[in-house]
């Protein structure tokens, strides 16, 4: 069978093992294929080829629910469920996501991008079969990183005291450091433990002993503690936990022997309740390049294929603002050793890898604990250090609570990066940095900031750090602006003060954050036909720098403010409310992010979908403000014609 051959799964029903393998073979060329040429994910999906086809030949997918945790793993899912054809336009606008989506296909049971959600969910579809008086079965398949996640362990609580509920949770483990080895007798004695005769055999002992006349129905304590020991009969520490939270374990399991792997979940389907299969697998399964270097090829920008290699850019970039940053705090962290760097499973992504290499001990990795990352630096910040929580805007969002609970009220020095603030691109809606100035500028006791280029992100890093409470910087993806940065000696700013970067007088634009360069853009734009703009550089959301904005709109009386972020509630938003309450009434124009969903695409594209490029807010700006240009003859020599505005 060929993959371009299969729109449904169960069209894999009857498959022999070899075929099967011939089947993964396929799925493993064409990832590698699609993702050299576009990027994306690719160390989770090569390494989960087997375990998908052996889990789905013991499923009916018209029937049954899977939900992948995070949803980067499940590029073989998705060419197995009809898009095989599509699969060259994955992360492209209009094309495949890199993550599930409900919208995308029925086969995605549940959408994510965020960790440790699929067993919660998982469990919730499994209550909702129970009552409804269905039997179709309810998978999660987890992987071990993301079952650090307090979410998972919350759900596997939850779902370890519903003994009736059917639910099987696969865990995808490819970290070798927790797991026992995989062997034939660690196999052998998970089948006679579990097999129909051993369960029916215990099951009808302790049913004979309830009903002896001495027992009076329970057992007594001594015989449920010897129940429970048999019960541990070959299954590792691991496993134990999990049995002691309810579950029934199985494994390991050999996570690329399809063979092993389609006995082992029918096995586990049988048992009834809730069941845990434990199964080793190597990220990066079958190209040498992903396996020896499972954190570089997690996820990757095209490359090619025969060397591993990142094929270069067709221009140079500026470094990132991830990288300038990573590479600030070394500096600062050499200077202070109570400053230390925080990161939850993030450091390359955050630039926390340059401190991590450079000063380990001033670094620290939570793992998938957004909540727990910030209540940690919230008691450390109690007790003397400084610590800086570089966490993706998106992320943040899980511990709002905590921003609130145990930082601001208590008004903690912690200084928080959040990076990927904005429009991030290809990973589409669940990645997409867009609330953070919405629920950052509530908090109570928080200075928040947004610079205009790196090297304000430099100064503002270092203002933060001298600061008597806690502040939020967000930080764009991507390269910076390409201006000079000093390698020490930052001056720290005043803390809620802005910045005249243009000046006119037939309109004030307000930029945010990384807005600026566009912001300027657009003034020149508008400048080419006659419209002078005064462009002011905010940097602070919280506190608005209103001693330079309110003189500036009341005295030209036409303010646009722009923001990569929501408008509900957001940057545009808070200027509007320090206006009417110093009862300043002009017409403002917002411009951002509106009510939609920013779906996968270039940031270039997805800019243009929102109407944020200069030429369009400039077009926007003349529309709104009904700015007519005419053409003046100029008496002077030259003749050159100048052109003026009229509104």
């Amino acid at each position: 069978m060929h993959l371009s051959d299969l729109s449904h799964p169960n069209q894999l029903h009857g498959l022999s093992v070899a075929e099967l393998e011939d089947v993964a073979a396929q799925i493993r060329q064409r990832h590698l294929e699609v993702v050299s040429n576009s990027g994306g994910h690719l160390g989770p999906g090569l390494g989960v080829v087997e375990l998908t086809l052996a889990l789905y030949q013991t499923l009916d997918l018209d029937r049954d629910r899977v939900v992948w945790d995070v949803g980067h793993q499940a590029y073989p899912h998705k060419l197995i469920t009809g898009r095989y054809a599509d699969f060259d336009s994955l992360r492209q606008k209009g094309g495949v996501a890199g993550y599930l989506k409900r919208s995308e296909s029925t086969f995605d049971h549940f959408g994510a991008g965020h960790a440790s959600t699929s067993i919660s969910a998982a469990l919730g579809m499994a209550m909702a079969r129970d009552r409804l008086g269905q039997d179709h079965k309810c998978v999660a398949v987890i992987g071990d990183g993301a079952l650090t996640g307090g979410m998972a362990l919350e759900a596997i609580n939850h779902a370890g005291h519903m003994p009736n509920t059917p639910l099987l949770v696969v865990l995808n483990d490819n970290d070798m450091s927790i797991s026992p080895p995989v062997g034939a007798l660690s196999s052998h004695l998970n089948r006679m433990r579990l097999s129909p005769p051993m369960q029916f055999l215990s099951g009808s002992v302790e049913e004979s002993m309830r009903h002896l006349p001495f027992m009076g129905g329970d057992l007594p304590a001594e015989l449920n503690r010897l129940k429970g020991s048999m019960r541990r009969l070959a299954v590792p520490k691991l496993g134990a936990v999990f049995e002691e939270l309810g579950f029934t374990y199985m494994g390991p399991v050999d996570g690329h022997d399809i063979a092993e792997m389609m006995r082992t979940f029918q096995e586990a389907h049988r048992v009834g309740g809730p069941v845990l299969v434990h199964v080793l697998t190597t990220k990066g399964k079958g190209y040498p390049y992903a396996e020896a270097d499972q954190v570089g090829y997690h996820a990757q920008s095209a490359f090619d294929l025969n060397t591993g290699k990142a094929r270069p850019s067709k221009t140079p970039k500026p470094p990132s603002y991830s990288k300038v940053f990573g590479q600030t705090l070394v500096k600062i962290c050499e200077q202070n050793p109570r400053v230390v760097g925080i990161t939850a499973a993030m450091a390359t992504g955050t630039g926390l890898d340059l401190l991590q290499k450079a000063l380990p001990d001033q670094y620290i990795d939570v793992g998938i604990a957004e909540q727990h990352a910030v209540t940690l630096s919230a008691g450390m910040a109690s007790d003397g250090l400084r610590p800086v929580v570089a966490i993706y805007s998106t992320f943040l969002q899980r511990a709002y609570d905590q921003l609130i609970h145990d930082v601001g009220i208590q008004k903690l020095p912690v200084t928080f990066v959040l990076d990927r603030a904005g429009v991030v691109g290809a990973d589409g809606p669940t990645h997409q940095g867009q609330y953070d100035i919405s629920y950052m500028r509530s908090i109570p006791n928080f200075t928040v900031m947004a610079p205009r280029d790196e090297a304000e992100l430099q100064r503002m890093l270092v203002s933060s750090l001298k600061h008597d409470g806690p502040c939020a910087i967000r930080i764009p993806r991507g390269p910076g602006e390409g201006v000079p940065l000093m390698e020490e000696g930052w001056e720290p700013l005043p803390i809620g003060c802005g910045e005249v970067l243009r000046t006119g007088d037939d309109l004030v634009i307000v930029a945010y954050g990384a807005m600026n360069a566009k912001a300027m853009a657009t003034a020149e734009l508008l400048a080419a036909q006659g419209i002078q703009a005064t462009v002011v550089n905010a940097r602070f959301l919280r506190p608005l720098d209103t001693e330079l904005l309110h003189p500036l709109a009341k005295r030209i009386g036409r303010l646009v403010t722009m923001e990569e972020g929501s408008l509900e509630g957001g940057f545009g938003s808070a200027v509007i409310e320090s206006l009417q309450e110093s009862e300043l009434h002009l017409p403002v124009m917002r411009l951002g992010i509106p009510d939609v969903l920013v779906d996968h695409a270039t940031p270039q594209q997805s800019f243009e979908t929102l109407g944020l490029l200069p030429d369009q807010m400039a077009e926007r700006i003349r529309e709104r403000f009904n700015f007519i240009s005419t053409q003046i003859q100029n008496s002077s020599e030259t003749g050159v014609e100048i052109p003026s505005v009229r509104s």
